[in-house]
């Protein structure tokens, strides 16, 4: 839903088939104004249609800690939110950790940072609280450079720790929760909410992380993540990806909305949240720490 009020978006639906043991792509529905219905009514129709139970989006559903802060501020290292000294405290156990075994054995150190630089797309999720992870360089200046309270949630720590180098290396971007959401987006969906079904629960991902886990399971290719960005080659690189994430995720699309997805990006995001959702109902996730508050923020990292 990332965009302006008068942006395009889509909602998609997959649903299970217990007697075929498959999924299949039921509705994709491309939300805009139009005469008669405007954008937001058809949301709330579309829910109503399908009896939905659970919604995931692209964007945050939590805040960050400055947003509804009324203390007398201290300054951002000296904040007394508990979460967010636990996200100093891990930060500088990292670079200390890291700073030591430095010290220890510098030729060593280098060597093997030299040998960590080299992305593996395929490694284990970092376990934080007990990483002996050599940083590469790219991670320590972005662990210099700080978590912002009023711009970061703690979940961000978590997400550079485990998808960083991936994030920068395939997409050229960095998390951050806020980074490319408008405020007119939150906006809308805090209104959109109120006419929700009381028994929605609504749960938040994001594309290229899913991506990235797609990689790491082997079910997709590298290049063709790369392709997605070039102008010649995007949409053949969505149809590769969403023939491969048909054929070993057992999920049957129409061809009318297979060329839906391959091309329009918007479409394919939604249906790469969608597939995320997949996993949500088949308990297929990654486990936050309770410091990166996983209650409040409901941010789902599914493991194929």
């Amino acid at each position: 839903m990332k965009g302006g009020r008068k942006d395009q978006f889509f909602f998609c639906l997959l649903e299970f088939y217990p007697n075929e043991q498959r999924w299949f792509l039921k509705s994709l529905l491309q939300v805009k104004d139009e005469e008669g219905v405007d954008g937001d009514t058809a949301i709330r129709n579309w829910l109503d249609e399908y009896q939905l139970k659970s919604l995931i989006v692209d964007f945050p559903l939590s805040q960050a800690a400055c947003a509804n802060c009324e203390i007398e501020c201290p300054g951002m290292h000296q904040c007394p939110v508990e979460n967010v000294q636990t996200v100093y405290r891990e930060i500088d156990k990292l670079l200390d950790e890291d700073l030591k075994r430095k010290k220890e054995n510098p030729k060593k150190y280098e060597q093997e940072r030299n040998k960590d630089d080299e992305i593996d797309f395929k490694k284990d999720i970092m376990d934080v609280e007990t990483t002996d992870h050599i940083l590469s360089r790219s991670f320590k200046r972005r662990l210099k450079k700080g978590f912002l309270p009023y711009w970061n949630r703690p979940v961000d720590l978590w997400i550079w720790c485990n998808y960083y180098e991936q994030l920068l290396d395939l997409f050229n971007i960095s998390y951050d929760s806020f980074g490319n959401t408008s405020l007119m987006m939150i906006s809308r969906f805090d209104f959109l909410k109120r006419h929700f079904p009381s028994g929605l629960k609504l749960y938040e991902s994001n594309s290229y992380i899913n991506l990235i886990e797609l990689l790491r399971a082997k079910i997709i290719l590298k290049r063709d993540i790369l392709n997605l960005s070039d102008i010649d080659f995007n949409i053949e690189a969505r149809l590769n990806i969403i023939c491969q994430v048909e054929k070993k995720l057992n999920i049957f699309i129409y061809d009318h909305d297979k060329d839906i997805l391959v091309k329009n990006p918007r479409a394919f995001n939604s249906f790469l949240l969608a597939i995320c959702g997949r996993n949500l109902s088949l308990t297929q996730m990654r486990a936050l720490p309770l410091w990166a508050e996983p209650e409040k923020t409901r941010f789902v990292f599914p493991s194929f």
